[in-house]
């Protein structure tokens, strides 16, 4: 009997869209943008890509996506999200703007654009649980500031980077069950490490 390898979407609003798409098609699992409501309901997990999350959030209303997004989160669908995604998945979100919507599935408080701004893109290797040393790029990237119990740490910014400054031993990778969050971006560097966990956690789930 041959078992169809899953289909994982990528929230095509805004941000790296064809990048995910290669790196899940990379990582073995299929892959397709999600716009509509009815796409969502076709996936068996989903990436948000980085961008501007308060964008992000209007455009899911805009768009009808956010309670459906919200439900399917809630009954388990996993999700991945890089950097924006990471503050649309958090609890709370610290510099964020008081219509921001959240979706929820991580019990994580955030800091939004706690990197700085764009000119002050930071890069630096990071031994991620699970997946192994990657080339971390963050661009006006959010930091954890505070995990849940069920939060499982998975990277932190090395402390005796020299470049790091106030980023350095903050956490920047999470998860909670079938939810997984990095304040970088691992679709821009051509590794696909990162992708294939998050496809391993589609298929366990």
């Amino acid at each position: 009997m041959v078992i169809a390898a899953p289909t994982v979407g990528v929230l095509a609003l805004q941000g790296d869209v064809r990048e995910h798409l290669a790196a899940l098609r990379e990582a073995g699992v299929g892959a397709v943008p999600v716009r509509r409501e009815s796409e969502l309901a076709a996936v068996d997990g989903l990436v948000i890509p980085g961008g501007e999350s308060t964008t992000i959030s209007k455009l899911l209303e805009i768009f009808e996506l956010l309670e459906p997004l919200r439900a399917r989160l809630a009954s388990g669908m996993p999700a991945y999200g890089s950097c924006a995604g990471m503050i649309l998945l958090a609890g709370e979100v610290l510099d964020g703007r008081p219509d921001q919507q959240q979706l929820g599935g991580l019990d994580v408080v955030v800091r939004r654009n706690a990197f700085g701004r764009q000119v002050d893109s930071f890069e630096t290797d990071l031994d991620v649980t699970g997946v192994g040393s990657v080339r971390a790029v963050f661009i006006r990237a959010p930091w954890v500031e505070k995990v849940g119990a069920e939060v499982e740490v998975l990277a932190t910014v090395p402390r005796d980077d020299p470049a790091a400054g106030q980023a350095a031993g903050r956490v920047v990778a999470v998860r909670q069950g079938t939810v997984l969050a990095t304040a970088f971006h691992p679709e821009i560097t051509g590794d696909h490490r990162v992708h294939a966990y998050f496809a391993d956690l589609v298929r366990e789930a």
